[in-house]
């Protein structure tokens, strides 16, 4: 390529602009990143709390807490990740809901 076509390209993209592609690209995969975080959360609390069941285990000598401990981390990851506001649907605003913080409803969808 050229220095004179580089250099026309280069001064054809001004920084404005630079910008709004890079919170159009931000915006676009926010969905990923939840899911991924989700993901996270979920198997992250399977591991360690199968973890600690599985010494707990050896401990006491039984063969059960394991189990135990895999269904409380699925469950805290599951907790955990409504609590970040993860779970949600995404907003017409085009807001990503995992930037909003954790979820305020508490009982008031209670019936």
């Amino acid at each position: 390529m050229s220095l004179r076509k580089r250099n026309s390209q280069l001064s054809s993209h001004t920084p404005s602009q630079g910008a709004a592609n890079d919170s159009a690209d931000a915006g676009n995969d926010g969905g990923y990143n939840a899911g991924i975080a989700v993901f996270s959360y979920i198997v992250g609390g399977i591991i360690v709390w199968s973890l600690i069941g599985w010494g707990l285990d050896n401990l006491w000598g039984t063969r059960w807490i394991v189990l135990l401990g895999a269904l409380l981390g699925a469950a805290g990851g599951f907790y955990l990740s409504h609590m970040h506001g993860l779970t949600r649907q995404s907003s017409s605003s085009g807001e990503s809901n995992a930037d909003s913080g954790p979820s305020t409803d508490g009982d008031s969808n209670a019936k």
